[in-house]
């Protein structure tokens, strides 16, 4: 039998990120993906690649989860954008409604366009009500300064110490990832479990971000335990692919490029 996983996250045209990234790395990985669309975002190319950000109704939301968890035994989920507080309580009552053995979150904390009142807004309910659920959180730089309530991390120790203020929050492990962001020629990674520290290093490839490397580790991540990995296993692939995934990008027309999945 083919392990599964379903993911709730938002669309991203094209291809890059999102839900689209997410069932990508899932097949990539050997794992049967579903998923449940929380909102669909396009970059405008005639407005300096603004993001467009359209919401999916709560009921509509409700009702993906709903069919696809019936459909399926899923006991794995992904949890990537979920954009507005509302959206976050439609998709925490869903969580609670049956037994989920392992919750990955990505904490996409503000979605580029959101005013800065709806961006703390949506920051606040996540921490509030999804996090807490959470058995792995994988923050990047930003989300993890954010989270931990940290002015600045400019070191490994930082980040260390940003990912165990976090998972005094309530998840079980947390993997904080310095990426581009920390100084230095590695792009760094930190698992903090319980009182372990793991540290996941690989020569940076190049300066700027790629589209769709957070989305594939933390689904990577996912799929991984959905097979029964331990977690330090899980992170382990998810490194692999990711730094494979960034190495043979896919160009685009963007000022950006994103992830091939399928390199591995």
């Amino acid at each position: 039998m083919v392990h599964t996983a379903f993911v709730i996250a938002g669309s991203e045209a094209s291809g890059g990120a999102g839900i689209q990234a997410d069932l990508k790395t899932f097949q990539q990985l050997g794992v049967y993906g579903a998923g449940a669309l929380t909102c669909i975002v396009s970059f405008d190319p005639k407005n300096n690649w603004a993001h467009r950000f359209v919401p999916v109704d709560p009921q509509v939301i409700a009702d993906q989860i709903e069919a696809a968890t019936a459909v399926h035994n899923h006991t794995t989920v992904k949890i990537g954008m979920l954009g507005t507080p509302t959206t976050i309580d439609a998709v925490a009552q869903a969580l609670g409604r049956q037994q989920w053995d392992t919750i990955v979150l990505d904490p996409v904390l503000i979605c580029k366009g959101q005013e800065p009142g709806a961006a703390l807004d949506t920051d606040t309910a996540l921490r509030e009500k999804i996090l807490p659920l959470a058995t792995v959180v994988t923050p990047n730089h930003f989300e993890a300064m954010t989270l931990a309530g940290m002015d600045s991390i400019d070191s490994v120790d930082d980040l260390i110490e940003a990912a165990k203020r976090i998972q005094a929050l309530g998840p079980r492990y947390v993997v904080a990832k310095g990426g581009v962001e920390l100084p230095g020629d590695y792009a760094v990674d930190v698992l903090v479990d319980g009182e372990e520290v793991t540290i996941y290093s690989e020569p940076k490839i190049g300066s700027e971000r790629v589209s769709g490397a957070g989305c594939t580790f933390a689904a990577a991540i996912t799929a991984e335990l959905a097979k029964g990995s331990s977690i330090k296993d899980a992170v382990t692939v998810a490194k692999q692919l990711v730094t494979a995934g960034i190495t043979h990008r896919q160009p685009s027309n963007a000022p950006f490029d994103s992830v091939w999945q399928g390199v591995l």
